[in-house]
């Protein structure tokens, strides 16, 4: 550990666990006063220092209780968040997932992960633990048509490296152009062995994307203008590529047809079907998540996980 190391350690553990003041600090390692201020801010930024605020007005446990009886999943895992910011929301809905993850993957179990954003979130903050026989495998194309990275090889080879296992790539996009190529290809022996480990997966790892501009899918290139004119009328996300409405039907059959990977309703039945998102812009695709039946377990923020509600007791009384 380098001597700058130390200090910042030091400082940050003297400053919120033995309530010294950042003058004693200086004097004790030595340094002014905004150099501590900003070994402090220095520990923040690093994750040497992780602040947890236990709002008391907050019930997560109710709230978790409430999602799992209203939309019958096996488990709720709801987290508060400083802030609804996405990049913040995902940062603290990642670290749940992770946990959960840890906790939940046994020996022999397969696990398949879809790509994204959340999921590299979630896929850098695993913990390592060792256990055997796990296999770790791709859901879905995930080769990018532009220079967007869709994560799709990093979460795969991070999830292997946490479970002491060799990843199981599926190097293809997500979606081709014509129905005839897609069959071609999944026809072929190597790709349909790994097509076929995912659908034999009991632990399944997803997120929900929406059609925005600036979604991993639309800046890749896969959808036409006119495609993506369909699916902003209809569609309230996707879910391993596969777009759908606010009920989770899916809403371009023809779209459907030309996308590689699991099917949505395969997910149903996981022993494991893991759904992680959260924050305002994705609300509405959780809720069509939920609706479809596709998660078994839901990791998400305080304040989507009560949209969620909130949302369906409105459909369920107008």
């Amino acid at each position: 550990m380098s001597d700058k190391l130390e200090k910042i350690v030091e400082a940050a553990r003297l400053y919120y666990q033995m309530d010294f003041s950042q003058q004693d600090i200086a004097k004790k390692l030595g340094v002014s006063r905004p150099t501590v201020s900003r070994f402090l801010q220095q520990a923040k930024a690093e994750g040497i220092v992780q602040i947890t605020i236990h709002d008391p007005q907050e019930n997560n446990d109710l709230v978790c209780r409430q999602l799992e009886k209203r939309f019958g999943l096996d488990r709720a895992i709801v987290v508060s968040t400083p802030s609804h910011e996405d990049a913040v929301v995902k940062k603290y809905i990642a670290e749940a997932a992770a946990s959960h993850l840890y906790e939940t993957v046994a020996e022999g179990d397969t696990i398949a992960v879809t790509w994204g954003s959340t999921l590299f979130e979630v896929a850098q903050r695993l913990p390592l633990k060792s256990v055997r026989d796990v296999k770790v495998v791709q859901l879905n194309g995930g080769l990018s048509y532009s220079e967007t990275n869709t994560f799709a090889s990093e979460i795969v080879h991070l999830f292997a490296g946490a479970f002491n296992t060799s990843p199981h790539l599926l190097p293809l996009p997500a979606i081709v152009d014509q129905p005839l190529v897609k069959r071609a290809i999944e026809a072929d022996r190597h790709i349909a062995k790994i097509l076929e480990m995912g659908r034999q997966a009991n632990i399944a790892v997803f997120t929900v994307g929406v059609p925005t501009a600036d979604s991993l899918l639309v800046r890749a290139n896969y959808l036409s203008a006119a495609e993506l004119d369909i699916v902003h009328q209809a569609g309230k996300g996707d879910i391993c590529s596969r777009f759908i409405d606010i009920d989770g039907n899916i809403c371009l059959a023809e779209l459907d047809d030309r996308t590689i990977g699991i099917r949505l309703e395969e997910l149903r039945s996981k022993q494991h079907a893991v759904l992680v998102a959260g924050g305002i812009a994705k609300a509405d695709a959780v809720y069509a998540a939920l609706k479809g039946g596709y998660p078994s377990t839901v990791v998400t923020d305080a304040f989507t996980a009560r949209h969620l509600l909130e949302r369906d007791q409105a459909r369920v009384t107008a």
